[in-house]
């Protein structure tokens, strides 16, 4: 025996399945076919966080709160903080300066310290105390638009 003249058995390259599948036939309707649509007809295009029938996480978890999308975020400085920095207090050099980090970043200034020197102070918004500190010590605060 010769490994050039070992041959497959008779029929073992026939088609099983001749015919179509029907009633009656050994393959009955169904059989050897994918009957959910998950699988037959594009499961690769299951919806995000699809996790196989199982609870997805996103329904899991608790929802709770909420968020405002219209909230206005500003980066909050006190006047002990502006001392240290230049005389006129512009966003670009608070950004400079690194308390802020983008230039669009609107500024709040709060009155925590005390302010002997006049200053013009230009910012998005300030709270009382600031304002009364600043016009105290002579100086002026300027709100941007």
């Amino acid at each position: 025996m010769n490994l050039s003249t070992v041959r497959a058995p008779k029929k073992a390259s026939e088609n099983r399945k001749t015919g179509r599948p029907r009633m009656g036939f050994r393959m009955g309707k169904t059989s050897a076919r994918a009957t959910k649509a998950s699988v037959r007809a594009g499961g690769s295009r299951m919806l995000r966080g699809f996790e196989g029938g199982q609870m997805p996480l996103h329904r899991r978890l608790p929802k709770r709160g909420f968020t405002n999308i219209f909230r206005v975020e500003y980066v909050v400085v006190n006047l002990e903080r502006l001392l240290e920095l230049w005389s006129v207090k512009y966003p670009e050099v608070l950004k400079q300066a690194h308390i802020t980090k983008r230039k669009s970043d609107r500024i709040k200034v709060l009155g925590e310290g005390e302010l002997q020197t006049a200053l013009t102070i230009q910012a998005h918004k300030f709270s009382k105390s600031a304002q009364e500190k600043i016009t105290s010590a002579g100086g002026k605060f300027e709100v941007l638009a």
